[in-house]
């Protein structure tokens, strides 16, 4: 129930034996900072990674994801191009070297050597990898399921009870266990609380494109099937409260976001995506995305919208709910 981008839910699967030696790198810029993993680490974890195979890869949004082994474990490895920067635009240019391949009239191409240090590459290490975690980053074809009221009680909930991955990296940052240094604005209300905290696809160099996730401290609501309108007060302070912290923190206006929740979700804690209108976030897509300001009229018109409307979603096809689907001839 996930498609082949960076997950926060997959990052925080670890064993006590690496937890270590395998860190998250956290960028520790002027949007709000997180722990540093330590130099020597940062040098030396993927010197023992060894390739198995490439699972998927993008030459338009310039990742590759990689199977592989690290300290004889199974490991997943994500490696993304970071944006470029405006304000390094000035140190980019002057501190390059330039190599010409082509050149007709008034069009020239070359190849430009940037500093090290504006030339990094994101990098996301799962590790032990689960065969979930594998299928989950492998390139595959979607198809797009029709979930009646129905279908979810007899299909979707069993499933997802049995099989999906586990919430205890979102415990721990609700317990302020883990990355309680990358909170940035917590309510801490124990039914309409949250936190704000900058999700890993996001390197928090620029807005361009921002993305944050607002974790609720309610953790008996999975997903968007679970809301109800005695709900409201929750998501309602989750779209307000969450606006007014990005603009005081990034001087971004609600006007500039996109708030959304995702169904189906990648894992089962209800959290709210709030993303800057224009970036084209993985899963913002109409057939995945379903904006925070459309599911509160929703259940202002009908508190029960979410529990009997039909719902559409997509699929891989390598995803077991999609296989029951089909066993159930819904597909």
């Amino acid at each position: 129930m996930a498609d082949t981008t960076t997950k926060r839910e997959a990052d925080s699967v670890g064993a006590d034996e690496l937890s270590q030696r395998v860190k998250r790198t956290k960028s520790d810029g002027e949007n709000g900072g997180g722990e540093v993993g330590k130099e020597p680490e940062s040098q030396s974890i993927l010197c023992d990674f060894k390739t198995t195979n490439v699972l998927s890869d993008s030459a338009r949004e310039k990742n590759i994801f990689l199977r592989g082994k690290l300290a004889d474990q199974e490991a997943v490895v994500i490696l993304e191009k970071t944006p470029i920067r405006e304000d390094t635009l000035a140190e980019l240019f002057s501190g390059s070297t330039l190599r010409l391949e082509m050149r007709n009239d008034i069009y020239s191409t070359y190849r430009l050597q940037a500093p090290p240090h504006l030339n990094e590459i994101k990098t996301t290490v799962v590790c032990p990898a689960t065969e979930k975690h594998v299928k989950k980053y492998q390139r595959q074809e979607s198809f797009l399921v029709e979930e009646t009221e129905e279908d979810y009680q007899s299909i979707t909930r069993p499933y997802i009870e049995k099989q999906s991955f586990s919430v205890k990296w979102v415990h721990n940052i609700l317990e302020k266990k883990a990355e309680a240094d990358r909170i940035v604005y917590e309510d801490p209300d124990p039914k309409v609380g949250f936190v704000l905290l900058p999700d890993f696809k996001w390197d928090q160099k620029q807005v361009d494109d921002l993305y944050l996730i607002a974790i609720t401290h309610l953790r008996d609501i999975r997903s968007l099937r679970d809301l109800t309108s005695e709900h409201l007060p929750l998501l309602q302070n989750i779209f307000q409260k969450g606006k007014e912290a990005i603009l005081q923190r990034y001087d971004l206006p609600a006007s500039k976001l996109r708030v959304y929740l995702h169904y189906q979700p990648s894992y089962y804690h209800l959290h709210v995506h709030f993303t800057k209108l224009g970036y084209e976030a993985p899963g913002c897509g109409v057939e995945r995305a379903h904006l925070l300001a459309d599911v509160i009229q929703n259940l202002q018109s009908d508190p029960k919208y979410y529990k009997t409307r039909t719902l559409y979603f997509p699929l891989r096809a390598d995803d077991g709910l999609l296989g029951k689907f089909k066993e159930a001839g819904r597909l």
